[in-house]
């Protein structure tokens, strides 16, 4: 059977988007890995969207809680907000109450990618912060570590991610990610569906 790895995400103005398909390509480009995006549901009213300008959604499909336990991997991405995770995504994780009770994600290696407005803006502790998730969960936490070489000593240009996952700058909104964002979030996907791979093979 095939290593299933979900990529799912909340993204308001695509960036988070753009990394999550990158990390999809990723994790597909593993042999014997299928991997597939979800969205978490939208909290915000579509005229509060508008105000804020957001862009319609993308065709991705919605996950519910219970989906989750179908993976055999997980990489959660979402915005910063205040250095944190955006309220959209942690509420969805808010009901995943009756996986945790069960224990349903327990042992399940999972990795997180963000955005930030800003280079103080959260890069570190948006992962940091989140990681408190995995654990109520059980799950087991895949950093990519410095595992992207040299792209994550790139002192010329400005590029998001830390040993914690990959991420991008948003600026204003009007940055998208860059090449080297890109292949750093195509890696996170390779490197977890790896281990993935790896870890469902030795517990099968």
């Amino acid at each position: 059977m095939a290593t299933k790895v979900y990529i799912v995400y909340y993204s308001m103005y695509g960036h988070v988007e753009k990394l999550a398909e990158q990390i999809k390509k990723g994790a597909a480009s593993v042999e014997g890995v299928e991997a597939k995006l979800w969205q978490v549901p939208e909290t915000l009213s579509e005229e509060f969207l508008s105000k804020m300008s957001a862009p319609p959604k993308s065709d991705v499909p919605i996950i519910t809680p219970g989906e989750l336990a179908e993976a055999d991997g997980l990489i959660f991405g979402f915005p910063t907000r205040f250095g944190m995770m955006a309220a959209q995504f942690k509420a969805f994780l808010d009901a995943t109450g009756s996986l945790w009770r069960a224990q349903q994600l327990a042992g399940k290696p999972a990795g997180i990618f963000y955005s930030t407005g800003s280079q103080g803006g959260g890069q570190e502790t948006t992962a940091l912060t989140a990681i408190t998730q995995l654990v109520h969960h059980g799950m087991v936490f895949v950093p990519i570590g410095y595992t992207f070489g040299a792209g994550m000593f790139e002192m010329e240009k400005v590029k998001g991610g830390s040993p914690y996952g990959a991420g991008t700058y948003a600026g204003d909104g009007s940055r998208q990610p860059s090449e080297l964002e890109l292949e750093q979030a195509f890696h996170q996907g390779k490197y977890i569906a790896a281990i993935t791979k790896k870890l469902k093979g030795a517990t099968a």
